[in-house]
């Protein structure tokens, strides 16, 4: 940051705050009380956001738009997930991830034996989600113009077998991020079908965004955890919690520094939703060693290795290769 922006800053932060309280809700059903924040730190004004809107994310952290995907798009990435699940296609550097608690001889080639798909860039008809328009013009509230698509995701959480292996730790995204400035990154989420907290909806700590980056690693759970779960190793427990509940097609939008997780699959049926990561293209790379994120890129790192050979691969080099522009100009990711 330049000397004239920490002034600016400064100065931001010594203005009064107006009187002013808004009542307005981040989903639905979920009611928080705020007052008019000094400024809007995290969306740009662009006519998309109404300010109630605007005002919910900078002091929740997430917003949730109803709606935002139709059925059909929803059905068309259902049917290129099950052709990758039958083995019908192999897709360039996409990562197919299983339950742990899947056992090797319940292996058939179907959706049951797959728990989530990472990287799908190279799948046109999944990477089409990255692009659509509806999506893309609320990114921009975040993001801002130049738009990079950096991680994308199909999580298809299986009915617990009892082990409590389906449930995500509470972590934060920018745990596994080597970019920054934190505000110019937004994740998009999709429910592809009814998710509630039977099946394991999201669940998301309000406000938690405001807070840094903590220590993450794998909690010490006595039936597993599934690769990459890590969970953040210390955070107040009695903060107060938001079950986003999500019908078919809805969609959130949450800062990276947001605590959220997910509870257990209590249902037969397996619970799909589909996600994307973005940021601005005018971020940078950070060097992430001798920091808390050392363990994460030792990970990836080793996974790239054995993947492409060669200890050449740097953490920065696994983003870099993933990340597609897919709106404005490639100014600097």
């Amino acid at each position: 940051m330049s000397r004239a922006a920490e002034r600016l800053k400064i100065v931001l932060n010594h203005l009064d705050r107006s009187p002013l309280c808004v009542r307005n809700s981040s989903t639905s059903t979920q009611q928080v009380v705020y007052s008019q924040p000094h400024a809007l730190r995290y969306t740009f004004d662009n006519d998309i956001l109404s300010t109630e809107q605007r005002l919910s994310y900078e002091e929740n952290g997430f917003l949730v738009i109803k709606g935002l995907v139709s059925e059909g798009d929803i059905n068309r990435f259902r049917v290129a997930f099950e052709r990758i699940c039958r083995g019908e296609v192999k897709i360039p550097g996409l990562i197919v991830m299983r339950d742990v608690s899947i056992a090797k001889s319940e292996f058939i080639p179907d959706q049951k034996a797959i728990s989530k798909l990472q990287d799908f860039q190279e799948e046109t008809e999944l990477f089409r989600y990255c692009a659509l328009p509806q999506i893309l013009k609320y990114v921009e509230c975040f993001t801002g113009p130049n738009i990079m698509a950096m991680h994308t995701m199909l999580i298809n959480k299986p009915p617990d077998t009892g082990k409590m292996t389906s449930r995500h730790p509470m972590h934060q995204d920018l745990h596994y991020f080597p970019f920054r400035p934190a505000d110019r990154i937004v994740c998009s989420w999709t429910a592809m079908e009814k998710i509630n907290r039977q099946n394991g909806c999201l669940v998301v700590l309000p406000g938690s965004h405001h807070g840094t980056l903590r220590e993450h690693d794998y909690p010490e759970w006595e039936g597993g955890v599934n690769k990459m779960y890590h969970g953040i190793r210390d955070y107040n427990t009695n903060h107060p919690r938001v079950h986003l509940e999500m019908e078919k097609g809805d969609t959130v939008f949450f800062h990276p520094l947001l605590i959220h997780g997910s509870g257990m699959n209590q249902t037969q049926g397996f619970r799909k939703a589909i996600s994307c990561h973005y940021a601005s293209a005018d971020c940078y790379y950070i060097d992430v060693s001798k920091t808390s994120q050392e363990n994460i890129a030792l990970e990836v790192k080793a996974i790239a290795e054995k993947k492409y050979g060669g200890g050449f691969i740097t953490f920065e080099d696994t983003w870099a290769i993933r990340g597609r522009l897919v709106q404005g100009e490639r100014t600097n990711m």
